[in-house]
């Protein structure tokens, strides 16, 4: 069959279709097509039924190929941020935007916030954005004792722009002490409060190496983050 539509009357159509139960199973079960039916809507409409057309979203579009998949706009993506400062005698110690009493401290050209900033790389790795060092490096003293708030706000707009939100936020603390449970909650409400989403979509977590490493020798503190985005 050869000849030009009338594009006014021509459609793109998305799966999946939606039917009634009964209505699409009765269809089916009077199909006399002599060949296979192109899609349910044809099934449907040989059997009396009518279609009717809602406004699609291109979050649904089909992936069929292997290179749907590579030219697909992600729905999800996913960062994962690492982080390693030395514990030293009189400094602040600042963990996931909270000032904890301690005798050590953290030490780094900003505050050091090892938690902050594991949440910072996470957070560019997922839309691309390099690292933290890229974006913020020791050798600018405008970040000499910086909070490290200023980081992932940074990072979150980057985010935002790049038309993302962020979905929750998992972070790992490595250390010997301090004791993180006390002061799990208001991380969360740090973190979340820095990343624009509920306390309940962040989770933070301690662990040790079991007196192993530098961790285990009380010489630093570590953080690992993972993260989500999604579409805005």
């Amino acid at each position: 069959m050869t000849g030009t539509g009338d594009r006014a009357s021509l459609r793109r159509v998305q799966t999946p279709q939606a039917f009634l139960t009964s209505a699409i199973a009765t269809a089916h079960a009077s199909w006399q097509g002599s060949a296979d039916a192109g899609d349910d809507a044809q099934v449907l409409r040989a059997a009396g039924g009518t279609i009717a057309l809602v406004q699609g979203d291109e979050a649904l579009k089909k992936l069929t190929f292997a290179e749907d998949f590579m030219n697909a706009d992600l729905a999800v993506r996913v960062g994962t941020g690492f982080d390693v400062h030395r514990l030293e005698h009189g400094k602040q110690l600042w963990l996931c935007g909270i000032r904890i009493d301690s005798e050590f401290g953290l030490a780094g050209h900003s505050d050091a916030d090892v938690g902050l900033h594991a949440v910072v790389d996470a957070l560019l790795g997922a839309i691309g954005a390099g690292d933290i060092g890229q974006h913020f490096p020791p050798t600018d003293e405008r970040w000499k004792g910086a909070p490290s708030s200023l980081f992932v706000a940074h990072a979150v707009d980057l985010v935002t722009q790049a038309g993302y939100r962020v979905g929750n936020i998992d972070v790992t603390l490595i250390c010997e002490a301090p004791k993180i449970g006390p002061h799990r909650d208001a991380m969360r409400a740090s973190i979340a409060a820095l990343a624009g989403i509920d306390a309940a979509a962040v989770n933070v977590k301690a662990t040790t190496t079991e007196r192993l490493g530098f961790t285990g020798r009380g010489e630093g503190i570590a953080a690992q983050a993972i993260l989500t985005l999604v579409r805005s």
